[in-house]
Order: structure tokens, then sequence, then C-alpha cells
């Protein structure tokens, strides 16, 4: 028999609907803005090219939201900072090379499919250093994401503009880095659990985004992407707005993540997430005017497929793991 709701607290129905649709506003205005962005183009003719910058300013947002969450949330003593530094400095660098993947002519439909297949370079790292193994769905699942996304990337009618060479090396690049991110991640958890510490979401959220807000500075300044970054938002004040905009709807969007997390099982969260991306492509494809042919179409349903096949073999993962717990108990 289920547990009634605490007196005075929100019906579960009520809370998902809160967090879910927290991220759902705060990450598809995010994906329209960061399109936004780069497809901006100056009186002159010129176009926002400075990705480790607007890397700075986004993770700069997150950690102040993540500072004030962590304040009223308490935050954790002991937390080793080593591992945060590096997980931090490899997810900036990922998510700093999608962006000069759209700052070098790759679509956001393409790159944001492309982005779905992360876990081609998690498998290749875990197979190559883990010793780990996956069973033919998972290779599937991870082929037709990518075989989609290729389609897509070749099947745009004419006219509407190609996939630069640099962009598609930019893309990759980012999914190497998040592979390595999420080795780093996993070992993160590994040293919390040695020293006998369990960081809150706000402390994730702080301590991540603090590196990342470091390594992007580094760069950014190393590239003299600071001064030119912010003399053509200064010249151009309307981008300057996006450009804001989209670092809170991700300062936003991360506090609604944790919101989740700390409400419900992760299966839950990864529905939520992982629909947001099918929703991303197809809202920009239809209110960006980005123009498919047939085939274009046709790898997008291939893509959209392994996106959902890989979502259903995480829900029967779950269900599976949940039973078990049953029988134990």
């Amino acid at each position: 028999m289920a547990e009634a709701p605490a007196k005075g607290a929100l019906p579960e129905s009520v809370k998902l609907l809160i967090g879910a649709g927290g991220i759902y506003a705060a990450f598809l205005y995010y994906g329209s803005l960061q399109e936004d962005v780069f497809r901006y183009a100056a009186a002159d003719g010129s176009t926002f090219t400075q990705a480790w910058f607007l890397q700075v300013l986004e993770a700069l947002a997150n950690v102040v939201i993540g500072f004030v969450g962590m304040q009223i949330t308490g935050p954790t003593k002991g937390i080793p900072l080593k591992m945060f530094a590096i997980s931090g400095a490899a997810q900036v660098t990922a998510k700093a090379c999608t962006s000069l993947a759209l700052a070098n002519g790759l679509s956001f439909p393409v790159a944001t499919l492309a982005k779905s297949g992360k876990m081609a370079p998690v498998m290749a790292g875990s197979l190559l250093l883990g010793g780990a193994s996956y069973d033919l769905r998972e290779y599937l699942q991870v082929a037709a994401i990518i075989g989609g996304t290729a389609i897509v990337s070749m099947g745009k009618k004419k006219g509407s503009g190609s996939s630069s060479t640099m962009g598609v090396v930019y893309i990759l690049m980012s999914l190497v880095f998040d592979g390595v991110t999420a080795g780093f991640q996993k070992r993160l958890k590994t040293e919390t659990a040695k020293v006998g510490v369990k960081p809150k979401p706000y402390d994730f959220m702080f301590w991540t985004n603090f590196f990342m807000f470091l390594t992007a500075a580094v760069i950014a300044g190393g590239l003299g992407e600071v001064q030119t970054g912010m003399a053509f938002c200064i010249a151009n004040p309307e981008i300057l707005n996006k450009i804001i905009k989209f670092a809170l709807c991700s300062a936003v969007g991360q506090s609604f993540i944790f919101y989740v997390v700390s409400n419900f099982d992760p299966l839950v969260l990864s529905t939520v997430t992982t629909t947001r991306k099918i929703f991303s492509v197809l809202l920009s494809i239809f209110l960006k005017g980005h123009s498919l042919s047939v085939v274009g179409w046709s790898g997008i349903a291939m893509s959209c497929g392994g996106i959902i096949s890989e979502l259903q073999t995480k829900s029967s993962g779950h269900s599976q793991k949940k039973k078990g717990s049953e029988h134990k108990n």
C-alpha cells in the first residue's frame, strides 16, 4: 500500500510537473538561444565565434546559482576537489566544442542528434580500458543514432546549407570529451565514497561549474576571446541579450535537474532529458527554417528510434533491478 504524502507536501504528480516542466522550458529555450547566438550576423556580416567566452558566462551563471543553492542546503565538507577539477575541465571542453561546431557551420539539429550518440565514446572507452561488454541491442542503438545523424547531415535540401568539415570535427571532439567526462565522473564517485563523503546536488553544481569557469576563463583569456567577445556584444546589444538569457536558462535548467534527481529515480530524469533532445531537434527544424528532404526525415526517424530504444533499455533494466530488490525484501 502506497504511503500518503506528508501533510503540506506536494503530490508526486505535481512535483513531476514542476521538475519536468522546468527542464523542458529552460532547455528548449536554451537550445533555441544557442542556435540564435551562432546564426546571428552583425550589420557588417561578422558572426559570433567566441565559444570559450560563451562558456565563461554560462559557467559563471551556474556558479552563482549553485553557490546560493549550496548555502541553502548546506555545503558538504571534505570533498575531493581534484576529481571535480578534472571532470569540470573535460566537461567545459566538450560544451565549447559543441559551440565551436555550431560556429563552424554545423546545423543545430545535426549537432543535437550527434550529441545524443555520446554513448559511443563511453562504450569505446569502457571496452578498451574497463573491460566492459555490451549486447547487440546496445551496439545497434548507437549505430542508429550515429547513422541517422549522418543521413540527416546528407539529407538537407539544396540551398539549406551544408555542415562544414570543421563543424563535424568539433562535434566529434565534443563526443570524445563527453566520454572522458563520464570516465572521470565515475572516478569522482569512487573517490568521494573512499573518503566517506556524499556531495549534495548543489555541491556538484557549484564545484563542477567553478572549475568549468576557471578552465574557460584561462582558455578564453589566452585566445583573446574575452576582449573580442565583449567588443562584439557591446557593438551588438541584441546578441548580448540572447547570451544573458542563454546563461540564465542553463543555470535554471540545472536547478530543475537537481530538483528531479532529489525527488525521483534517475530513470525519470533520463526520460525527461532524452525526450527534450528530440523536441529540441523538431522545434529547430520547424521554427528555424531548416529544410529536409525525405532522406533527411528518415535520418531523423532513425536517430529518434535509437534514442527511444536506449531509453527503453534503461527502463527495462531499472524494472529488473526494482523487482530484484523487492524479492530480496
